[in-house]
């Protein structure tokens, strides 16, 4: 079973239905007991980096994430669920993270010609072919939505970089873990082919 961890801040019924599309049940919920006997976890999020670490907090779901990812089994994180994977976030302060992985969150500072957000398609190039990225091309467009960026400590995690003006981390990989800037369940066919890879692992 997919656990998908709802905690008030994500599109979680689209990530559901971009499961489903590819043919595997994942349960939205917020129940520690579930989340623990899960076969694999998914933490999304769109919204605030400090709403968001606030709120796992609030429903004390810091634990049960942890402990997911200490267990061994295959953990995604999407959008803002990279984000609070890391120590702190510079968003609107200074946030203390889950410390999951080693390195900051920052905001794009570009010149006026890019807008902030950076929001649209734009394409992956591979760092270090992640297995949730087999059968997926170098190049290939995804769909990002985000202010901020992650700039890990260890640069042996970044999976993928994607180009605005510079390029910046769109998605890691160590373990057992993996997390995407981007949202698989908005990129269409190349995102339900990370999905379905990430169900089947």
């Amino acid at each position: 079973m997919i656990a998908i961890i709802d905690y008030g801040m994500g599109n979680l019924r689209s990530v559901q239905k971009g499961f489903e599309r590819v043919g595997h049940q994942a349960t939205i919920t917020a129940d520690p007991v579930q989340i623990a006997a899960a076969d694999k976890v998914v933490l999304p999020g769109v919204g605030a980096f400090e709403d968001a670490i606030a709120e796992l907090r609030r429903q004390k779901m810091v634990e049960p994430v942890l402990q997911s990812i200490d267990s061994g089994k295959p953990f995604l994180g999407i959008c803002l669920g990279l984000q609070l994977l890391f120590e702190e976030s510079l968003e609107n302060g200074r946030h203390e993270g889950l410390g999951v992985l080693p390195g900051k969150v920052v905001r794009f500072e570009l010149p006026k010609e890019y807008s902030v957000p950076h929001m649209g398609w734009n394409r992956l190039l591979i760092r270090r072919r992640a297995p949730i990225l087999a059968g997926v091309e170098e190049g290939t467009q995804v769909y990002f939505v985000h202010s901020y960026y992650v700039v890990p400590s260890d640069p042996s995690v970044v999976a993928t970089e994607t180009d605005y003006h510079e390029p910046f981390c769109s998605m890691i990989w160590r373990d057992n873990v993996f997390a995407t800037q981007f949202h698989p369940e908005k990129s269409q066919a190349v995102g339900l082919k990370i999905l379905k890879n990430f169900a089947e692992l």
